[in-house]
């Protein structure tokens, strides 16, 4: 019913999953961050608890490839589930059940993983991993959600489309981007109108909200005032 991908920017240390799907909200049931910890995307005929409890496993120091192990085999419907995972050492594994619908499968890679299930294609996932590949000068928001869309210009879901969540972790313990098209008729065109909203306006916001490295954050208005626009200055990727 889903296609996602989960990705590690070296660069800047970011960590995203986007995902689309012809399901109803499905960001808000499939894509799991913590930061420090690692991330998780839990699809098919999903379990709710792949989310919590994979990041805890992840949280006690099992691996990607320990966490999709002990998820699945400790589940009597795993046959029917797929989830791919990152660990806090940047490390990728997957699982797809073998009665997942045709078409379904995974992609592990070095610094990414893509996943799909009731796909047109294995060509999906294969164009969702190349665009991502070929977009390593696209800042990674854009980087991700174009990499969705040359899943989606594949076939995607075959059932059609009908929501797509994008969710980004920078350092913070809270998440730097985390936008949702929960029913649309064209779901990853929304993320991109919503991720342009974020660009000119949250993101610039956020840095003068309490952080690790300023407990309080900025509580002055004339302070708060000039940081924000200092930063729009600057420039957002």
């Amino acid at each position: 019913m889903t296609f996602s991908i989960i990705a590690h920017e070296e660069r800047t240390g970011r960590v995203g999953i986007a995902v689309a799907s012809r399901f109803f909200a499905v960001g808000a049931r499939t894509a799991f961050i913590r930061t420090g910890v690692g991330a998780i995307a839990s699809q098919g005929l999903f379990n709710p608890y792949y989310g919590p409890r994979g990041l805890a496993l992840l949280a006690a120091g099992a691996s990607a490839d320990d966490t999709a192990r002990l998820l699945t085999s400790a589940d009597a419907g795993r046959d029917l589930r797929q989830v791919h995972v990152m660990d806090r050492w940047g490390r990728f594994a997957a699982f797809t059940g073998a009665k997942c619908t045709s078409w379904s499968g995974h992609l592990v890679k070095p610094s990414y993983s893509v996943a799909g299930n009731v796909l047109a294609g294995p060509k999906v996932i294969e164009e969702v991993a190349a665009a991502y590949e070929k977009g390593a000068q696209t800042p990674f928001a854009r980087r991700l959600i174009a990499a969705m869309r040359a899943g989606e210009q594949a076939g995607g879901d075959k059932r059609g489309r009908q929501s797509a969540s994008l969710l980004i972790h920078d350092d913070q313990e809270y998440s730097l981007l985390d936008v949702r098209a929960d029913d649309h008729a064209d779901p990853l065109g929304e993320l991109e109108r919503l991720e342009a909203i974020a660009r000119q306006s949250w993101v610039h916001f956020r840095r003068v909200l309490p952080n690790r490295h300023d407990p309080d954050g900025v509580l002055d208005d004339g302070q708060a005032d000039a940081r924000i626009n200092a930063s729009r200055a600057e420039g957002y990727e």
